[in-house]
């Protein structure tokens, strides 16, 4: 044996696999979204968008969300000399993906720098930052969304707005006092009520002058315990009522807010949820007493829309994902990418994350309209619909992306688990399927004009695809029926969303997406998989157009 001879380990080469996606900028690589910042008023933000599509679109900052989701939130009740500390800690990579999604004013910009557009500038960032990761946007979300109902105090919005709204992170287990930015939780569910607020049983009791309540009761779901005060509902002798609840007392001592668990949720891993204890905590009344749903409505009302956001994000994610892996991937002699079927079920992926995001951007616009009754009208209605069916469609589109992949998607390692067990989060949150379906009939009885609004809204297509004249007819007919409308409401939900959807890719997308949305979700009807787009789509246009550019 020739001693320069070497013993060949190696059992074979590894060749036709999938690989991560490299660095990019993720704004500029998704053309739908550029069109719709542009087309929905943000264009002014173009530069400062794809500056944070580079950091989004970074290797390095996409594993944070990896590192965030494997090493999840840990709760310490007391110290180790027995003090009581409700510490939650996280992992580093959470603290920065928080910092960043701060310091880039996700949690306050449209607040703080009022303009046309602004809450679609926000929409677009925090759309890029979820397809990062999804759990640290809750107390994002819950911060920006207190903005609006702390302001119906003038007392507590001077107090804490200008912490609130600032670009300064700190996590510290410490008086709000002692920090120049603060993050803001929301504790409304019980065990026995659930969604029926009206059945909390926290009782309020007033405990001074200027609004000052102790509380007592058992919150069962805590969103975001490490916040440094929370939007709580309680029953005060005038009926429920909302309260702005801090983990400290003004005068530096630890407040009666007890944490008794963490949450071990399925998805949304990375964020702490916790049971929670109030005995005799204080807290200040925000809003009237007995008025408690009313005060916070608008809260939730941005919260069900970071919904949507979050939703379409992880539909771009999934998407993005399967169309990367589709190009390097061979089967059968040629490339998965430049399979028919194949690209049958990339692309209808793609014009379900497409109609998506144009549907939750168009509502950002109508957010950046406080003063015109239509714009308002619709938003009104066309938040619990599009709540409804984004993130409801999400969960079978991530399933549906991680077959794509193929056995290697299910593997842990892989970033389609996290983005599989995140998808049904937000259909529940923030008020389930059943509840968006009855917000929109409330919302269209109690005002019309809503209503009004949203017909209003499909008008400009009108003429434009035979089909979605036909669905949009169609859908008029059953509102003129009003038996049974609320055993019909899911139903009619779904078509009000699809004409929605519809009706702006008709007017605004490539012919190549517009047409394939109307021929696949209009024509026919009735259940269908991805991948069953039907014969004369341009399937190679609408996956080139969705591929992410690198």
């Amino acid at each position: 044996m020739n001693p320069n001879d070497s013993v060949l380990a190696e059992t074979h080469e590894v060749f036709n696999v999938g690989a991560e996606l490299p660095d990019h900028d993720a704004y500029r690589a998704d053309a739908a979204l550029v069109e719709a910042v542009v087309r929905e008023g943000a264009a002014w933000a173009d530069d400062e968008l794809s500056a944070f599509g580079r950091l989004t679109g970074a290797a390095a900052y996409r594993e944070l969300g990896t590192e965030a989701n494997r090493h999840p939130p840990e709760l310490d009740t007391h110290d180790r000399f027995g003090r009581r500390v409700d510490l939650v800690r996280f992992h580093p990579a959470y603290h920065t993906l928080m910092r960043t999604a701060i310091e880039h004013g996700l949690h306050s910009a449209p607040h703080t720098a009022p303009r046309p557009g602004a809450h679609v500038a926000r929409a677009a960032k925090f759309y890029l930052q979820s397809q990062v990761e999804a759990g640290h946007g809750c107390p994002v979300t819950m911060t920006f969304a207190s903005v609006p109902t702390l302001r119906t105090t003038p007392a507590l919005a001077e107090a804490w707005l200008p912490r609130i709204t600032a670009r300064v992170y700190d996590p510290r287990n410490v008086p709000d006092a002692q920090k120049a930015g603060v993050t803001i939780g929301m504790a409304m569910t019980e065990k026995q009520g659930g969604s029926d607020v009206r059945a909390n049983t926290t009782q309020a009791r007033p405990a001074g002058a200027g609004g000052v309540y102790e509380l007592v009761g058992h919150k069962y779901f805590v969103s975001a315990p490490m916040c440094d005060a929370f939007l709580v509902l309680a029953q005060a002798p005038g009926g429920l009522s909302c309260f702005l609840l801090p983990r400290w007392r003004p005068d530096g001592t630890k407040n009666a807010l007890q944490l008794l668990r963490l949450k071990r949720k399925m998805g949304n891993v990375s964020n702490a949820s916790s049971e929670t204890e109030l005995r005799g905590a204080l807290a200040w009344r925000v809003g009237d007493e007995g008025r408690g749903v009313r005060t916070i409505i608008e809260m939730v009302a941005c919260t069900r829309f970071d919904c949507m956001v979050g939703s379409s994000a992880g539909q771009r994610a999934a998407a993005a994902l399967a169309l990367h892996h589709a190009t390097l991937r061979s089967a059968f002699g040629r490339r998965l990418a430049e399979q028919p079927l194949m690209q049958n079920v990339l692309a209808d992926l793609a014009l379900e994350s497409e109609a998506s995001l144009a549907l939750t951007m168009r509502l950002a616009r109508a957010m950046d309209t406080p003063g015109d009754a239509h714009e308002q009208a619709l938003l009104r209605l066309g938040t619990a619909i599009g709540k409804y069916w984004v993130c409801k469609r999400t969960a079978a589109h991530a399933a549906e992306a991680m077959e794509c992949i193929g056995g290697s998607g299910v593997m842990e390692d892989s970033p389609f688990p996290r983005l599989y067990r995140e998808a049904p989060v937000n259909a529940i949150w923030e008020g389930s399927g059943n509840v968006q379906c009855l917000d929109m009939l409330r919302a269209a009885e109690k005002a019309p004009a809503a209503l009004h609004a949203f017909f209003a809204e499909l008008a400009p297509a009108r003429g434009a695809d035979r089909r979605l004249d036909r669905w949009v007819a169609a859908l008029q007919d059953e509102f003129a029926e009003l038996s049974d409308l609320e055993f019909r409401a899911r139903g009619l939900v779904d078509r009000m969303a699809l004409a929605l959807q519809a009706s702006l890719l008709v007017r605004h997308a490539p012919a190549a997406v517009a047409d394939a949305f109307c021929a696949s979700r209009l024509d026919g009807g009735g259940a269908r998989q991805y991948g069953t787009l039907p014969r004369g789509v341009d399937v190679a246009a609408i996956v080139a157009r969705a591929m992410p550019a690198l």
